[in-house]
């Protein structure tokens, strides 16, 4: 290995005495260069070289490559000072340029990276990460290698459609070989004929290439529309510079010529756009052939036809609209994404008249409605909602806000939106999340009775096992209670307590504890109603166990408590807590941090308090190293060194374990 090390840095040699003879580097950074390369080969010829040995050889290289650079352009930019102040004192006339003849130092750095590169993928075939960085590299530096380099990334990795985009994506636009660029995508589809990222970006290529063969043409002075639809602005713009696009071989005052010339012009035209169209019938049906199920693949081209103008285009569409509602009308997704697409244009335009939105509105609740005769599901009914949620309320995520740019007050459509959810009710497709969103509709419009009256209809009838919506009803009450202009009676507080107690008790403790701490807290003016409710949370975290599902909603209680009534009323909390069989590790914890962020700001009782949790911490979580190093660790910083050593005796002693516990250096 050292025979090999000691070859590879002799070659450098001549690379160095350049580096030093002109000047790059001094004497004493050419023994840090070789030191540094010295120390990366011995890591590359490991028996298991590491990628980060790699990475990490790479990345030096190509700072050092860019400090030489940057002082070759130093001391180019002094030369070139020099020279100029001769010539001013000789008075002769000023030369810029300053020639600096290439040597051997400045191609063994890109040389020595490339070979780097050459090492990593060989080593790490299969990392696709490594190979991306040398065909980047390759292409940065526009380097002869870029062409092997895709050659073998793409015999070794055939089945990854990113590399043959990749590939035809250079030849297309770097090495301008068009012919070599439609071969790369063309075996791309036989290898990966699934990838539709390929066959859009086929499609992409060739139309592009159209627009650069009209856009020549133009250059050469010949009128050629571009295959992409023009916007107003760019079309008065055309009409006015007329001029700038005069043909180079016109000819003045033949009327007869120019009405040949404008025809033979018109053919060319007609040529192009048929071309286009071939090309784009040819690869959808390809595409459509070989992936028949793929629906965001159909939208893609549809998206594209919209934004080129072809010949027959308006007849593709149709024909690709018509495959694909025969293809996918039974499919829910479809039928949203076409009911969307009715607004899609409406939401990013400002200054529509009333009559056009209302207009697509209608449009897209038509075909809401044509697709739950299709389709009369659950989720149906869930996109007919969303998509009126989304109308309405401009704040979503997904929001279509069509109705603010004309005028239009949404919440006139809230008659839409419950009609919905009413037939889904009727025809049997109310779901739990559909029942949600029913009444918290009811909720976002301010609604509150109709909503409490909903909600109680729902939870006495087909969904009284849900617990969304139990939980959604029980905060409405106490919402509707705490919001009410007059004092709560008792009568109120009780049938509030009786209905959480009935929901509290239906549901387990990780789906309840956000209710859980609501009704605390509503609760916690009331002494008799808390008390009886924090018995039967007491009641609910003796039936969960030891687990951690009831340790945030104790947790909570106790800080609660410590902020309201102070240290002693929450140290009888948690101790209430931890009378519980088996209470949780986690609680114990927080019991304890409690307790020592007390004793570091002067609390006498808080190390004492602090000892005993983890005394009923270890005799219950005997078995738990952690348990057993965390109260080390608090003896080593606030007790002495026997009640150290006594614990640290226990701990071997019950984990029967020789090794002592690992404390983390301070």
């Amino acid at each position: 290995m050292a025979d090999v090390v000691q070859f590879r840095l002799e070659r450098m040699a001549d690379e160095l005495d350049d580096l030093e003879r002109r000047g790059l580097f001094s004497h004493a950074e050419i023994d840090e260069i070789v030191r540094r390369r010295r120390d990366f080969e011995y890591r590359l010829k490991r028996p298991s070289p590491l990628k980060q040995d790699f990475v990490s050889y790479i990345e030096y290289e190509k700072q050092l490559d860019q400090l030489r650079d940057l002082r070759k352009r130093a001391i180019l930019g002094e030369l070139r000072q020099k020279r100029h102040r001769e010539e001013e004192k000789e008075g002769r006339r000023r030369d810029k340029t300053v020639k600096w003849n290439n040597s051997i130092s400045d191609v063994a750095g890109v040389r020595r990276i490339l070979d780097i590169y050459r090492m990593a993928v060989v080593r790490y075939k299969g990392d696709l990460d490594l190979w991306f960085r040398y065909l980047e590299f390759c292409r940065e530096r526009k380097h002869g290698r870029m062409k092997k380099a895709l050659v073998e990334a793409i015999r070794f990795h055939p089945k990854v459609p990113g590399l043959w985009i990749y590939a035809a994506a250079w030849e297309f636009d770097q090495n301008l070989n068009v012919a070599a660029a439609r071969a790369l995508m063309q075996s791309g589809l036989r290898a990966c004929p699934k990838s539709e990222d390929l066959w859009i970006e086929y499609l992409r290529m060739e139309l592009t290439y159209l627009n650069k063969l009209k856009a020549r043409k133009v250059a050469l002075g010949e009128e050629v529309v571009t295959l992409e639809k023009e916007s107003g602005e760019a079309k008065q713009w055309k009409e006015e510079n007329k001029d700038l696009f005069m043909p180079l071989n016109e000819e003045r005052g033949d009327a007869e010529g120019s009405d040949l010339q404008e025809g033979a012009l018109e053919k060319k035209e007609n040529l192009f756009w048929q071309q286009g169209s071939m090309i784009l019938q040819t690869i959808y049906h390809g595409a459509v052939e070989a992936l028949p199920s793929s629906m965001s693949l159909r939208k893609r081209f549809l998206e594209i036809l919209d934004s080129v103008d072809l010949a027959h285009s308006d007849e593709l569409k149709i024909e690709v609209m018509e495959n694909f509602k025969k293809d996918f009308s039974h499919d829910v997704d479809y039928w949203d994404w076409i009911a969307r697409l009715q607004v899609s244009n409406s939401a990013n335009h400002k200054d529509l008249k009333r009559e056009v939105v209302l207009s697509k509105l209608d449009r897209a609740v038509q075909v809401y409605e044509e697709a739950l005769k299709v389709l009369p599901t659950a989720k149906m009914y869930s996109l007919y909602g969303k998509f009126w949620l989304d109308v309405i309320f401009s704040d979503r995520e997904d929001s279509i806000p069509m109705l603010s740019n004309c005028g239009v007050d949404a919440l006139d459509f809230s008659s839409s939106i419950l009609k919905v959810y009413e037939n889904a009710e009727s025809s049997g497709c109310l779901t739990e999340d559909l029942a949600c969103q029913y009444v918290s509709f009811y909720l976002q419009t301010g609604r509150l009775e109709e909503a409490r009256n909903l909600a109680e209809k729902l939870c006495n009838g087909k969904f009284s096992g849900s617990a969304n919506l139990w939980i959604l009803r029980s905060s409405m009450e106490m919402k509707w209670l705490t919001d009410k202009s007059s004092s709560m009676s008792m009568d109120e507080l009780h049938s509030v307590f009786e209905l959480l107690k009935n929901v509290l008790s239906r549901l387990s403790l990780p789906e309840a504890e956000c209710l859980w701490l609501m009704a605390l807290k509503f609760f916690s003016n009331n002494k008799d109603l808390f008390r009886k409710l924090l018995k039967n949370l007491m009641i609910a975290l003796a039936r969960a166990g030891g687990t951690d599902r009831g340790f945030s909603i104790a947790s909570a209680i106790v800080n609660w408590v410590l902020q309201r009534d102070g240290i002693e009323q929450a140290r009888e909390m948690y101790k209430r807590f931890l009378a519980l069989p088996h209470p949780s590790l986690k609680f114990f914890k927080h019991c304890i941090d409690l307790e020592s962020n007390l004793s570091f700001v002067g609390d006498g009782d808080a190390l004492r308090n602090a000892r005993k949790l983890y005394e009923l911490a270890v005799a219950i979580y005997d078995q738990n190293r952690e348990v057993w190093k965390d109260y080390y660790i608090m003896e080593l910083k606030v007790g002495t060194s026997e009640t150290a050593n006594a614990v640290h005796w226990r701990a071997r002693k019950t984990l029967k374990d020789t090794i002592m516990l690992s404390v983390p250096n301070d």
